[in-house]
């Protein structure tokens, strides 16, 4: 008879093994070896070598292409042939497997056929039996070990505890679809487990099956039946090397599967097209995970099984972009910005912020975005897009992308520090982040060290108080923070170029902060509202620089609102001078000066000035001192209505204290004040006459701190605030504040000034700025310094009477001084005084309620054309005032 040739899918004992058609591997026969059998696999228990005998045969047949010889059939229900086989090396079944001891003769092994070439047949096969018998071999041992063979495990997590990491050695009893197998684990020559195993790292569709609670049948899935061929091919009844990784929610082992010459059978189905990558499983595999993905992207590229209508994502982008973290809106959410100043908003790929919606997760949103806040704003990132999320309802698009600070994703950094969780995507998301295994595993990690949203306690929570709420809590908190220097504090929110809403950890404080020493122009509140200009390019300048930033501020004051004044530092930099300086604001002399700052301030309106920036972009040096006399007429008639326009009559005690070097008075009101300010001095005297307190400042002045100073001319000491600070030099220019004079001293001579009793709060700063009304000071520096000399010495140790003329909205006063015992009438006054002595001329341009007032208009007039004639100051030249 013609031998029929075939290939060996499995051995089922020692004595049977199944065929199939070398070309079509759905043909399947099964053939028995004729006139032997072998002990039988049981699953109540194995026959005595039953696994020995098999395995004979398995080592020797499974895989490989055989040419057989049907010699008889059975006919009973399954119709069994019984023949013999032989392979390419001439091995012939089963005479080699009797020979081994493997097999014995039936029984009734010479009834089946009497043919000549049976009867040799049988005849070699006795002769073979009775060497292996009197040998000892395979089944003729005598004293041969039983292998205990389980076929199920009582504790598959407790299995995966005592294996994870070993390579164990199993063979592929039975494949049961692509990702799915049932393994006999050979744990030792007399221990052997069978139990179903998942392979690690993918999900294979599903193959026909039936289902067990109505007993109907379940087509296969697509591609189902060729992954689970794909595998029974490779692995059926092969040796594997099984390394167990964990278990799935349903107690099934998730193992890596390898072929000991082949590798890992995951990634050749995955390039097949015949399953997809299994994200639940990245946990388990870490980095290998990688290569099981680029594997499904060699198979989606080609179109192969399952990716067969795959459309590759388009690319959205250019590759690597730079920007500039400009908010924090969410743990997952940022603002970018570009060098060009184009802001965008990404959503960070594949990440989420603690849910808010979630009781367990919701204490952890603030917490998660102070902690990307304080990583990321204002810094500088790399990042791109790795896909966008179409619009939904309630959402607008979103970009996904990828970003990354100093070579760090970001995105791993949130999820490391348990800062955010992990999407898990739908297969055909897009969006996913290029590193997604690597932030499942971070996940992961958190989890089991719980960190974060993952810890069983919840955060400190921080709950801020609105101190600007209403001016009495405002109040209550003042006394508080003005005793505190940098204190620091987070711009939370951008009202204005110079209105912010600030944050005080430390105190728990929410605050409305405003700039003191500037105005900066308002900026429109809605789309209708129509701003001032440059009000929204210093609206959006603050923005830029202070959004979400760390700053230190200082208070000084309160506005009656409940907004705290006060200086605001980025960078150890005052932001009014940087406001200033960019053009953006203007100086508020009055405020400026109460502050401490006001050289600074002025020194950077000057240079904004003559770069003509912004606000001063118009700017005409030569019409300077017009323009401002205009501009205060008209505040002051927008101010005061038709009041404003009169001279108004309000008669003070004062006395001088101080003339600056640009004829500005420094006055103190005599009165209640002075006779308070006459008993502090005197306890202030005698409180650092004590050696006990003569303690010096215990750090370095900082401007806008008040101090007592010790003044030059007299050695007493005196209250004071910090003007300026020289750190190299160790000096200090101070303004006296109740006599408005100023010097630069060393530290040396400066002493805290904190005693409750001498604060200013206690009693206010003596010293009221003020200008002499209807007159103009010369603007050459000699006639400007006897003018000044004149002013001093008319004024020095005298108490005058000082009529407010009128009283600018910054609290300075104009006045016109009189002299008790020498004025007998109302035209004289040191101001008419300056004018005869030719130091001073009546304005050409002259204020509203100046224009009022002819009567002191006329007689001053007079006074100055004697002064013209007589070639007085000034006027020693001729007429200034002729074309």
């Amino acid at each position: 008879m013609a031998l029929l040739e075939a290939k060996v899918k499995s051995v089922l004992s020692g004595d049977t093994v199944i065929l199939h058609n070398i070309n079509n591997p759905k043909q399947e026969r099964t053939l028995s070896l004729a006139y032997v059998s072998a002990p039988r696999l049981k699953r109540e228990g194995d026959e005595q070598y039953a696994f020995e005998s098999r395995d004979f045969l398995r080592r020797l047949l499974v895989g490989r292409v055989v040419r057989f010889n049907i010699l008889y059939k059975i006919p009973t229900g399954v119709n069994r042939e019984y023949g013999v086989i032989s392979l390419p090396n001439r091995t012939q079944l089963p005479e080699q497997a009797v020979a081994e001891g493997w097999l014995k003769l039936r029984d009734d092994a010479g009834r089946k056929d009497d043919s000549e070439e049976s009867v040799s047949l049988l005849e070699k096969l006795q002769a073979l039996e009775a060497r292996a018998r009197a040998e000892s071999k395979g089944v003729w041992q005598e004293s041969g070990a039983r292998i205990n063979s389980l076929n199920e495990l009582s504790d598959p997590k407790q299995f995966v505890e005592d294996n994870k990491g070993n390579d164990l050695t199993g063979i592929v009893e039975r494949v049961l679809s692509g990702d799915r197998m049932i393994i006999r684990f050979l744990l030792s020559p007399t221990e052997h487990v069978q139990t179903m195993v998942l392979l690690a790292g993918l999900r294979a569709p599903a193959t026909k099956r039936t289902n067990p609670s109505d007993g109907k049948e379940q087509p296969a899935e697509p591609f189902g039946d060729e992954a689970h061929q794909f595998i029974e091919t490779r692995l059926l009844q092969r040796n594997v090397v099984v390394n167990v990784l964990g278990t799935s929610p349903n107690g099934q082992i998730v193992a890596s599967i390898s072929h000991p010459v082949q590798g890992s059978i995951a990634p050749h189905l995955l390039k097949a097209g015949l399953a997809r990558c299994n994200d639940h499983h990245t946990t388990l595999l870490g980095q290998e995970m990688s290569s099981l993905r680029q594997a499904e992207k060699v198979a989606k590229d080609s179109r192969q099984g399952l990716f067969q209508g795959h459309v590759a994502q388009k690319k959205t982008g250019a590759g690597e972009f730079e920007a500039t973290v400009s908010r924090i809106q969410s743990a997952d959410t940022l603002f970018l910005r570009s060098k060009a100043g184009a802001e965008r908003r990404i959503n960070l790929s594949s990440v989420r912020q603690p849910k808010p919606t979630d009781p367990k997760q919701a204490p952890w949103v603030p917490e998660a975005k102070e902690f990307l806040r304080k990583k990321l704003i204002g810094k500088h990132v790399k990042f791109h897009i790795d896909g966008k999320r179409p619009a939904t309802e309630g959402y607008d698009e979103r970009e996904m992308a990828t970003v990354t600070f100093q070579d760090k994703n970001v995105g791993l950094l949130l999820v490391e520090n348990g800062m955010a969780s992990v999407i898990r995507h739908r297969q055909e998301d897009t969006d996913r982040s290029p590193i997604y295994d690597d932030l499942l595993i971070a996940e992961l990690a958190a989890q089991e060290e719980k960190k974060g949203l993952w810890s069983p306690k919840g955060p400190s929570t921080k709950q801020y108080v609105d101190y600007s709420e209403s001016l009495e809590k405002a109040k209550r908190q003042l006394t508080l923070l003005s005793r505190q220097r940098k204190v620091p504090a987070i711009v939370d929110y951008v009202k204005s170029g110079s209105r912010f809403t600030v944050l005080v950890p430390r105190e728990n404080a929410k605050l409305t902060f405003v700039l003191s020493g500037i105005r900066a122009p308002r900026s429109a509140r809605n789309p209708t509202d129509k701003g001032e200009p440059f009000g929204q390019e210093a609206h959006d300048f603050a923005n830029k620089r202070l959004q979400q930033r760390d700053v230190e501020i200082d208070v000084e004051d309160c506005d009656k609102v409940g907004g705290f004044i006060g200086t605001l530092y980025i960078n150890r930099e005052n932001f009014a001078k940087t406001l200033v300086e960019e053009g953006l604001a203007s100086v508020h002399a009055y405020s400026a000066e109460k502050a401490g700052n006001a050289n600074e301030l002025f020194a950077a309106e000057e240079r904004a000035k003559q770069a003509r920036k912004n606000l001063w972009q118009d700017y005409d040096p030569s019409q300077d001192e017009d323009a401002e006399a205009t501009t205060e007429g008209a505040a002051a008639s927008a101010q005061n209505g038709d009041a404003a326009a009169e001279r108004r009559k309000d008669y003070r005690d004062v006395m001088v204290t101080h003339v600056d070097d640009n004829g500005r008075l420094k006055l103190q009101q005599v009165g209640t004040g002075t006779a308070a300010l006459t008993e502090l001095m005197s306890a202030f005297r005698s409180f650092h006459i004590n050696p006990a307190n003569n303690a010096g400042l215990s750090d370095a002045p900082k401007a806008g701190e008040f101090v007592a100073a010790k003044f030059t001319a007299d050695d007493e000491w005196y209250r004071a605030r910090i003007r300026r600070n020289d750190r190299d030099a160790k000096k200090a220019e101070v303004v006296y504040i109740d006599y408005g004079n100023s010097e630069l001293i060393p530290w040396t001579r400066l002493r805290p000034l904190t005693q409750p009793q001498f604060l200013p709060s206690k009693l206010r700063p003596q010293a009221v700025d003020a200008q002499l009304s209807f007159i103009q000071l010369p603007g050459n520096p000699e006639y400007l310094a006897d003018a000044i000399h004149l002013i001093s010495q008319e004024t020095a140790d005298r108490q005058l009477v000082a009529n407010v003329d009128q009283v600018e909205k910054d609290g300075m006063l104009w006045v016109t001084l009189f002299d008790p015992k020498e004025s007998k009438t109302g035209e004289e006054s040191v101001n008419a005084e300056v004018i005869s002595e030719g130091l001073a001329m009546v304005p050409k341009k002259l204020r509203a309620w100046e224009r009022s007032a002819s009567d002191i208009l006329g007689a001053l007039n007079k006074r100055q054309a004697v002064a013209k004639e007589e070639r007085r100051g000034q006027w020693e030249y001729g007429d200034l005032t002729e074309d």
